[in-house]
């Protein structure tokens, strides 16, 4: 495999994949509930400091339990991949600094140290994991066959529906980027959010969207600023 740090790793009791810390939170996280009862509590409303509200369902929350458990449990015990998470100290979206080896076996991912967004970041890795090795059928069928933006797309909305079931059902603290995800995801902005942030990264799809949405970027950053008080990713400067 190739050579990684590996950060905060802790051995596998269970002699499967690499177990990080990060990983190791959600694991037991959602591990942990499971002698509670099996029905789900009611999610909670998340708000950010502009006071836009996101009120998640039961019924959506359901949805995300009945595949994220499965990949946590693929995450901690399948031997045949290793992710590995680098904390460090400024923030970082769930691509910045993603790496994976020729092999497709190994894959790094960057987490902002102190934080409660490990989660996102080790599923955001699995499946572009299982995407090289061709295993999204298991996984994520809806995704099967995507390729370039289409994947990366189809990969985030389910890195932001993980940070959701994070936030309104384990009180995970509010962690700006995945936020930010989250909020665009559920307000119809994904592509606008995606496509802004890494022009660079699809220049394809963003000229097919400019193309069919003219005045897209416009409505997309006065809605951030209105919801962030900031401007959205790629257009921040420095």
């Amino acid at each position: 495999m190739a050579n990684r740090i590996d950060v905060e790793s802790v051995p596998n009791p269970r002699g499967g994949a690499l177990v990080t810390g990060a990983t190791l939170a959600l694991a037991l996280m959602i591990v942990g509930c499971s002698s509670a009862p099996t029905e789900l509590p009611n999610p909670r409303r998340l708000v950010v400091h502009s006071g836009a509200r996101l009120a998640p369902t039961k019924a959506e929350m359901e949805a995300v339990d009945g595949w994220i458990r499965e990949e946590v449990d693929s995450i901690t015990a399948d031997p045949s991949f290793m992710i590995i998470t680098q904390a460090q100290e400024g923030p970082a979206y769930p691509w910045d600094g993603f790496e994976m080896n020729e092999q497709a076996d190994t894959a790094t991912v960057r987490v902002q140290a102190g934080t409660d967004a490990g989660g996102p970041y080790l599923i955001y890795a699995h499946l572009q994991l299982m995407a090289a090795q061709d295993r999204l059928d298991r996984w994520y069928p809806e995704a099967v066959g995507l390729e370039g933006y289409e994947l990366e797309r189809a990969i985030l909305a389910r890195t932001a529906d993980t940070w959701t079931y994070q936030r309104s059902l384990f009180d995970a603290r509010p962690y700006g980027l995945l936020d930010e995800l989250i909020y665009a995801k559920q307000n119809g902005y994904l592509d606008a959010f995606i496509l802004t942030a890494r022009p660079d990264d699809f220049v394809e799809a963003r000229r097919a969207w400019l193309e069919e949405n003219p005045g897209g970027p416009e409505e997309y950053v006065t809605w951030f600023q209105n919801t962030f008080r900031r401007q959205p990713p790629g257009l921040r400067g420095g």
